[in-house]
Order: structure tokens, then C-alpha cells, then sequence
């Protein structure tokens, strides 16, 4: 397996991929990646309905261009926009379904959105790579590097049938900020655009939307947790979620203890409470499907992250001046979505 598939960070099955798309273009891509972690939740939501936002854009381009879905409604058609967008950028980041992809834990069994590259096309077959790697509720997944024909690449990117719970609003929010998404019926991938109002003028309902957002941790966190406690449906919702969270944060943690921002002790304290969230998560969402919620056990947790989080805060101001010293631009907006 080649080195590149070995390096990328361990994120989540969107955010992995996508930071080895941009490291195409940008080395400093993983490592702006996690100067701009940081857990946003929307509040101005119907009651029991969190949308999250995990970390600033980093698909920008100096000259204000950025990633955009596209969509089609049949295989012929994406089929030919795919081979144009490989033409022009050399490589697709596309939207596939787990219960379509050989080598996903879930095979024939879980649909679930999952972003891979498409990374190039000949002799009828078309060169795949999926640089995710993790332990899933269906088993470990590895790295993956090989071809498809054109009617296996069909069938791991034809759309889930039903997609999973909360799925919507993870699709609008995966590149940071909302972002139109075409039909979940369609044929997805994504694009470079000429700016970043383009998906923002799109008329159907996955227009992008600014509304209210929580930035501060402290608050966020306990904003999701009143909603999980009042809902105890949501627990099972947004499991994943959270768990995205984990992986990016312990990321996260990571890189700013390697750059003098954060005190390794706090910051390993606060990464092992994060990995304890979606596991309790997990356990209460058995737990309430056999009609016997555990509140008590979320509230404990969140309670840990919170109070790890707070022990662990980073000098913000810092961050951005790092980033600053080592790109020489601007530093990346940590702010709203």
C-alpha cells in the first residue's frame, strides 16, 4: 500500500477524504485541518433536530474558489461529468455508499453515505481510493487502493435508498459551512467553483442556510446534551456524529501539543473524554431501543468532556498566529459556519 494511504489522519469517513483531496494541492492541508477543528452546533433547530459543523473551510482557494456538490440523476450522465471533472482536476471526490463498496465493513449489509476518490480512468476501469480507516459497528475498515468497471463504480455510487438518521444535515454541512446538496437520489460528487456563493444561490431545499450557531465548547456541549437528555431518540441519531467529533479533536489535540499550543497533560485528558463519548453513546442507544434509557450515563460523560474541555482550553489568538507564521496568509476563519 502506498505511503499516502498510510499518512492521511485518522478522521472521519468524510473529512479523511477530504483532506487527502486538498493535500493534493496543498501540503499543509492536514495540519490546517486541525487548526481549524472545532465543534459548531446550530440551534434554531425544531426541538430534538441538531445539526453540527466540525471545523472551518479549508477548501478555499487563494482566489476565493471552493468545492461544490454536483449531481446526476443517471450512471450516463455522471458518468460523463465525472470523466470532465478527472479531465480537469486530475481526481473526484465522489459520495459512495458503504453497502456498495467491496472492501467497507458494512458491504451488503449498511448504506451509508462515504466519500472516495476517483483518481483516474482507462481501459474501461476506473482507479479508486479510499483513504478512511477504522473500527465500525460492522468490523475494522483499512485503507483502499484498486480499480472498479464502470458498473461496479455505478453501484458504489449510487445513492443509499434510506438514508441513515441525520445524514441530511451532515451532507449540507461536510465542508464546514452549508452547502447545497443535490437530490438523495442522485449521483453526487463534488467540484471546484468559481466562488463561494455559488451553492448559496441553488433554489432546493439544501440551500445553504446561515442560521444560529453555539461556537463557544463549553456551551455546545451543553446544548447537545439538554437535547439528547429531552430526546432520548436522538441518542441513536447522532452517535455518529459525536463520534466524527472524537476522531477530530484527538486529531486535533494531537497537532497543537506537537506545536507548543496546548499542555500535553490536559489535552490527553481531554482526547480520552472524547473517545468516551460515542462509546457511552452507543451503549445508551442499545439501551433505549430495549426501552430502558440511561440518562444518567450521558450526563456523566458529557459532564467529563465538559469539564476536560475547559482544562484544556487553547489560546485561540495563538493558533491563528501559528498558522499565520507558517503559511504566510491570513489565518484561517475559526468563526461562525
Amino acid at each position: 500500500m502506498p505511503d499516502a494511504l498510510t499518512t492521511t489522519p485518522r478522521l472521519s469517513c468524510y473529512t479523511t477524504n477530504l483532506v487527502h483531496y486538498l493535500a493534493a494541492e496543498d501540503l499543509a492541508v492536514p495540519h490546517r485541518f486541525a487548526e481549524v477543528t472545532r465543534l459548531a452546533v446550530r440551534t434554531d433547530l425544531p426541538a430534538g433536530e441538531l445539526a453540527f459543523s466540525h471545523h472551518a473551510r479549508i477548501d478555499t482557494t487563494p482566489d476565493g474558489r471552493e468545492l461544490a456538490y454536483r449531481g446526476a440523476a443517471d450512471w450516463g450522465t455522471a458518468r460523463e461529468l465525472l470523466l470532465a471533472e478527472l479531465a480537469a482536476s486530475g481526481r473526484v471526490l465522489a459520495a459512495a455508499n458503504t453497502e456498495r463498496l467491496g472492501w467497507a465493513p458494512g458491504y451488503g449489509r449498511a448504506a451509508a453515505p462515504h466519500w472516495i476518490l476517483v483518481c483516474g480512468q482507462r481501459d474501461g476501469s476506473w482507479e479508486v481510493a479510499d483513504h478512511f480507516a477504522a473500527l465500525t459497528p460492522h468490523g475494522e475498515q483499512e485503507p483502499f487502493l484498486g480499480r472498479l468497471d464502470d458498473a461496479e463504480l455505478a453501484l458504489a455510487l449510487a445513492p443509499p435508498a434510506e438514508p441513515g438518521p441525520g445524514t441530511a444535515w451532515r451532507d449540507v454541512m461536510a465542508l464546514g459551512s452549508a452547502t447545497a446538496v443535490p437530490a438523495g437520489d442522485r449521483y453526487r460528487w463534488l467540484v471546484r467553483t468559481g466562488g463561494g456563493s455559488e451553492s448559496a444561490r441553488d433554489p432546493h431545499p439544501g440551500a445553504a442556510d446561515d442560521g444560529r450557531w453555539l461556537l463557544e465548547p463549553a456551551a455546545v456541549l451543553s446544548h447537545v446534551l439538554a437535547a439528547l437528555l429531552a430526546d432520548p431518540s436522538a441518542i441513536a441519531r447522532h452517535a455518529d456524529d459525536l463520534w466524527a467529533a472524537a476522531r477530530h479533536y484527538a486529531y486535533r489535540n494531537e497537532v497543537l501539543v506537537a506545536d507548543g499550543l496546548l499542555d500535553p497533560g490536559p489535552a490527553a485528558a481531554e482526547t480520552a473524554a472524547w473517545q468516551e463519548v460515542p462509546r457511552i453513546l452507543r451503549i445508551a442507544a442499545m439501551s433505549a431501543a430495549r426501552g430502558r434509557p440511561r440518562p444518567g450515563l450521558v450526563e456523566e460523560a458529557f459532564t467529563e468532556l465538559i469539564a476536560a474541555v475547559e482544562k484544556s482550553a487553547v489560546d485561540e489568538s495563538a493558533v491563528e498566529k501559528s498558522a499565520v507564521e507558517k503559511s504566510g496568509t491570513a489565518a484561517p476563519v475559526r468563526g461562525r459556519p
